[in-house]
This record gives structure tokens, C-alpha cells and sequence, in this order.
């Protein structure tokens, strides 16, 4: 199993940096995961609109799903349009971004997979488990499990104990972290800090922690240190063009 970062800053993107997209590919199959602000560029540096085989998505905000847009439109206008891309997301999440063209223009493009966060799903070579997990908007946390591989992800989430069971044993943990040490009063059920992330990888024992969705202008260096502070496992933040083969 392989995952490149295409981006991994929280609510809007950077000159530098896009905001969460993350493409993770097995035995040929390429799954798009949350494609938000600007990671549309930066996942044609890795394959062709055409090549991606199926997208999932864990909540409706669109730091996490607004260049799927753009990713349709070019399927649906292609001269030689791909067969119809497959959309996992939880029921309702995707609705605002579809309806951004007119009507029609790119329904040929894509197939809705609607589901409710929770239920198991097969996608390609994966075995996707999904996980409700606390957040303004309904998401979807998921495990994706291949070849013996496992790479687990929180979306956009705040605490919550069943974290440390999504990621049990995983190989990488793939964990929101939009603060280092303390989110705001009125976010806190919403969002983690660096240092929580680092509390549920210890918890669920797994080989490496990425931390992504920090907030734009956090210092990666603090971040990291926040979360070491619990983990003593390998912490890197997921910067774009980051490649992680395990």
C-alpha cells in the first residue's frame, strides 16, 4: 500500500500547501481520499484524471471535498469520457459540491456510493471499515486494510475513544491535528490537538503517526513536538508530495 500527501492544511490552502487530499494506491487500484482546496494540481503530478478509480470522502466541508469538481469536470468533458468514477461518502456530503454545474453536466461522470458512517465497505483491493467520529458535519474515520497493510484516517474529528480503535495496530495513522496543544473553547468536541493525536497512536499501538489538517501558519516542528510528548513512535506532519510505502 502506498499514500502521497496532495495536501494536508486545515480550512483554507496555503501558496504552498493544499488543503486535505490524500491518494493511496494497491495492486494498480488508486483511491482518491478527501479531495479538498487545491489538491486537484497537485494529483495530476501523480496520474491522470482518468486513472483515479475511486473516490471517498468523509464529511460534506470543502476543505475535504471541493476539488472533486474539478475532477468530474474532467472526466465528464473528456473527449473519450472514463466510465462513471465510484463517490463513497456518508449520505448527503456530497450534495453541495455536486451541485455546483448545471444540471446534468457532469452526472455522467460519477456513480454515488452513499453510506452511513459505521458500515463496511469493499472499494477495489480495500476493506474499508468506517468510523461516526465527532465533528460539526457527519464523518466518516476509515481503516483501510490491503495485503496485510493497514492505514487508518480521522477526517476532521475531536476526541473521541473510538479513535484508538480505528487505528489499532496500524501501520500509519493518519490523524487531524489542527492544534498543537489546546483547541478553542467552542471547537473542542469538534477538533484535536497534536498532542491528543499522539495520545490515541500510543493508545492503539501503531507504527507511525502523520499529522495533517494543522491550521494555516502552525509550525510543524511544535506540532510534532506536541505529540511525541505522548507517542514515541515515528511523527512526521503530512506535508504535499510526501510518499509513505508500507
Amino acid at each position: 500500500m502506498r499514500l502521497t500527501v496532495l495536501g494536508g492544511c486545515g480550512a483554507w490552502p496555503t501558496a504552498d500547501r493544499g488543503c486535505s487530499g490524500y491518494l493511496v494506491e494497491d495492486s494498480g487500484f488508486r483511491l482518491l481520499v478527501d479531495p479538498g482546496y487545491a489538491t486537484f494540481p497537485r494529483l495530476l503530478g501523480h496520474c491522470a484524471a482518468e486513472a483515479v478509480d475511486a473516490v471517498y470522502v468523509t464529511h460534506g466541508h470543502s476543505d475535504h471535498c471541493a476539488d472533486l469538481n474539478p475532477l468530474l469536470r474532467a472526466r465528464a468533458l473528456a473527449a473519450d469520457p472514463p466510465p462513471p468514477l465510484p463517490l463513497y461518502a456518508p449520505s448527503g456530503a456530497l450534495d453541495a459540491v455536486l451541485a455546483l454545474d448545471r444540471p446534468g453536466m457532469v452526472a455522467p461522470a460519477y456513480v454515488r456510493r452513499d453510506f452511513t458512517p459505521g458500515e463496511s465497505l469493499a472499494v477495489g483491493p480495500f476493506t474499508v471499515e468506517t468510523e461516526p467520529l465527532p465533528h460539526h458535519l457527519p464523518n466518516a474515520g476509515l481503516r483501510l486494510s490491503a495485503g496485510g497493510s493497514v492505514l487508518a484516517y480521522t477526517g476532521d474529528t475531536g476526541p473521541s475513544p473510538a479513535i484508538a480503535r480505528l487505528a489499532r495496530a496500524a501501520d500509519v495513522l493518519l490523524s487531524e491535528a489542527t492544534y498543537p496543544h489546546e483547541v478553542p473553547e467552542e471547537d473542542r468536541p469538534y477538533l484535536l490537538t497534536a498532542r491528543l493525536a499522539g495520545r490515541y497512536a500510543a493508545e492503539a499501538g501503531v507504527a507511525r503517526l502523520l499529522l495533517t489538517h494543522l491550521w494555516p501558519g502552525t509550525d510543524p516542528a511544535t506540532a510534532v513536538r506536541a505529540a511525541v510528548e505522548a507517542y514515541d513512535g515515528p511523527v512526521e506532519v503530512a506535508t504535499t508530495g510526501l510518499t509513505v510505502t508500507f
